[in-house]
Parts: structure tokens; C-alpha cells; sequence
């Protein structure tokens, strides 16, 4: 089972490195790469899951209409992705719900920080995706983590996938930079291995990001971004399409897990 996510966020990278960076600026960078990927979605047949603040969705009804009507699943992204709040769990599932109509399942904190999980659970989230167990000094360095997914009270707690043994990190920043030909064996090694795939991407890497200086962005971001990345985003599809597997939303996830446990 393949499960594609998408970070769904105002694009606020620049200001990571010192550019004066609007929230205006950054929604129209995100509205085009949500349409590529919901293009490339949609051409391929299969859906995913967009990891949603509440900013984009206020801010981006038609997007946001688009995703719910091509079949895709909603979840929580926070509220302002650039200055993440221990109230953002509720206040984020609040604004979401009533702006959309719809029941929102999971969370996944900005940046992948850590987050409360009694807050979590608390909010009647039934899955939390804000974890990446990998082997990067800094942000992702959690050797001692579960690789794959596991409980914590009520709640299922669903870590991007990393490989065995060496827990490389098979994100966004991944497709972006590796031969295609070795991430693509990389994927098949772990959905062999653990039975599934979880990855995640943004938007705003679906931009024409190498055609604006002025962002300051880093090489390993804006290599292979913007239609290059598109079209690695539909290569990696087709190559899942063909090996047979099927592609879930996390909440689709969820379910036939369960269900596997109270079959034991």
C-alpha cells in the first residue's frame, strides 16, 4: 500500500533565509504546485493525502474544493505554517471542519516538530504522521523511534518511511536529488520490507523554483523542482502502478490495519 501526502502549507521558505517573505507570496507559489500535483494525481488515478493549515485552506477555497471533489483526504497542517502553536491541534481541526464541512482525521505537525500527543488525542484525531524516524543530525535525527507505524493510546501514530538498518530517508528532499533509477529501488526495498510506503512532499517544490534568485534557495530544494518534479512525481507513480501495489489515504490506512489487528 502506497501512501502519498502532500504538506499542503504557504510557501515560507525564503524566510529561512533572511528574504522579507509574504503570506500573500507564498499562497500564490503554493496554489500552482497543489494544481500540478492534483493534475498528476488525477492523471494517474490514485489519491492521496494533503496535509492542510488552516491558512491554505482559507485562503485557497477553489484548491481546496478541487481536492475534496477529486476524492482526496483533508488533514490538519496546523494553522500558520511559519509560526506553528500548541493551540494549533484544536484551532487548526476547528477552522478546517467548519470551513469545508467535513471531518477531519489526522494531523501532522509543521516541520514535522513534535506535538502533544494528549492534545492529539484529545481532539479525537485518530492518527498523528509527524514523524520522520531517519538518521539526519538535527530535525530528524530519532534513531530510537519505531520505523513503522504503532500506537500511542488511542491514536495511530504513522511515520514517514525511512530504509532498514541505515534509515535513509525516502522524503521529498530525496526525489529531488537522488538518481531516480536508486530512490525508485529504495521504495521497492522498504514496501517489500515493511509491507508499505509512506512519503510526503510540498507543494511550492512543484514550482518553478530555480527560475527566482531573489528566494535564496538552497540547491538540494530547488534541484529538479517545478515541472521537473512533476514529472518525477508521475515516473515514481507508474512505477508503483506497475509493480501492482495500491495507493491509500492515510484514513483508508488506518482502517485496514485495524482491522488486521482484531482479525489476530
Amino acid at each position: 500500500m502506497i501512501l502519498l501526502s502532500f504538506d499542503t502549507e504557504e510557501f515560507d521558505v525564503p524566510r529561512e533565509h533572511g528574504v522579507d517573505f509574504s503570506l500573500e507570496e507564498g499562497m500564490k507559489v503554493s496554489i500552482v504546485g497543489t494544481n500540478r500535483i492534483l493534475d498528476c494525481l488525477k492523471d494517474n488515478g490514485v489519491k492521496g493525502t494533503f496535509f492542510c493549515t488552516a491558512n491554505f485552506v482559507r485562503l485557497a477555497p477553489e484548491v481546496m474544493r478541487r481536492i475534496i471533489d477529486e476524492g482526496h483526504e483533508v488533514a490538519c497542517h496546523g494553522v500558520d505554517h511559519w509560526q506553528p502553536k500548541a493551540t494549533d491541534v484544536e484551532e487548526s481541526k476547528n477552522t478546517i471542519e467548519s470551513l469545508l464541512g467535513i471531518e477531519v482525521k489526522g494531523y501532522r505537525q509543521p516541520r514535522m516538530f513534535s506535538v502533544s500527543d494528549s492534545e492529539i488525542e484529545r481532539m479525537g484525531y485518530t492518527y498523528n504522521s509527524s514523524l520522520n524516524p531517519a538518521f539526519i543530525p538535527g530535525r530528524y535525527m530519532h534513531l530510537t523511534a519505531p520505523r513503522t507505524w504503532f500506537m500511542r493510546g488511542g491514536v495511530m501514530q504513522i511515520p514517514a518511511s525511512v530504509t532498514p538498518l541505515l534509515r535513509f530517508p525516502l522524503f521529498w528532499l530525496s526525489l529531488h536529488n537522488l538518481p531516480q533509477w536508486l530512490y525508485h529501488m529504495m521504495v521497492r526495498r522498504v514496501v517489500a520490507h515493511d509491507g508499505y510506503f509512506v512519503t510526503y512532499f510540498h507543494p511550492w517544490e512543484f514550482y518553478e523554483l530555480k527560475e527566482h534568485p531573489e528566494y535564496r534557495m538552497p540547491f538540494i530544494i530547488k534541484n529538479h523542482s517545478g515541472l521537473d518534479m512533476k514529472a518525477r512525481l508521475d515516473r515514481l507513480i507508474k512505477m508503483l502502478k506497475a509493480k501492482g501495489h495500491r495507493f491509500a489515504t492515510f484514513t483508508e490506512f488506518v482502517g485496514q490495519q485495524k482491522n488486521k489487528e482484531q482479525k489476530k
